[in-house]
């Protein structure tokens, strides 16, 4: 068994808007996409969530992202992370602007597995097809599409009291090594025309940036 989640801020109609696209492109292929409801300033104060959960808030002090949304981004990874551990399942989360292009891997040798494109910035090609060690970037290349293990999870969650920052970054080769993998081709891509996180020096790292995508 394995569980299926979108995170969705679910009082901002853009991002219901594609999350329901995630969930009907998975549905194409069988999966049961559930909507998570999305950590937000909004809806919380990110810090103290943070602190409460014992995560360093030094790691999201960066140019590139808004630090109480990019907070928010990473304690909605994260608890889904404990969800994980909890139900004692291997859990595929997407981001909202995530669309599965084709069948995503039944069984994995990695207890953390990229199955993204990259979205942003250059990236390498992997040499093989199939899973193997993560070769796009040093780090996870886009948080959009991944599979975690209860005991991947539980070692995201270790790690992050110490060293916690933006997600997609923070899964980092250097941290987990040989339990960090991805697949390809890839079988999930970020289709987005706004951030909820990044600042305009974020957003110039992006290869679909322009004048019609969104800083919301």
């Amino acid at each position: 068994m394995t569980n299926y989640y979108v995170i969705t801020m679910m009082d901002n109609k853009r991002s219901t808007q594609v999350a329901r696209r995630c969930i009907e492109s998975g549905k194409k292929l069988g999966y049961n996409i559930l909507m998570f409801k999305a950590f937000t300033p909004d809806n919380c104060n990110p810090e103290e969530v943070a602190i409460y959960n014992d995560l360093p808030l030094k790691g999201f002090e960066e140019k590139y992202s808004r630090t109480g949304n990019c907070i928010s981004g990473f304690l909605s990874h994260f608890h889904l992370w404990k969800l994980t551990v909890a139900n004692n399942t291997p859990t595929f989360i997407f981001e909202h602007d995530a669309v599965i292009l084709n069948k995503l891997p039944d069984i994995t040798n990695y207890d953390i597995l990229s199955v993204g494109k990259p979205s942003y910035g250059n990236f390498n090609i992997p040499t093989f097809l199939g899973e193997g060690p993560l070769t796009s970037k040093r780090y996870f290349p886009g948080a959009h599409g991944y599979r975690v293990t209860p005991k991947g999870a539980q070692m995201l969650i270790d790690e992050a009291k110490h060293t916690a920052g933006p997600t997609d970054v923070f899964i980092h080769v250097d941290k987990f090594q040989y339990h960090l993998g991805e697949t390809y081709p890839w079988s999930v891509e970020a289709n987005d025309s706004f951030t909820t996180i990044q600042r305009q020096e974020g957003c110039l790292a992006k290869h679909n940036y322009g004048e019609t995508y969104e800083i919301i």
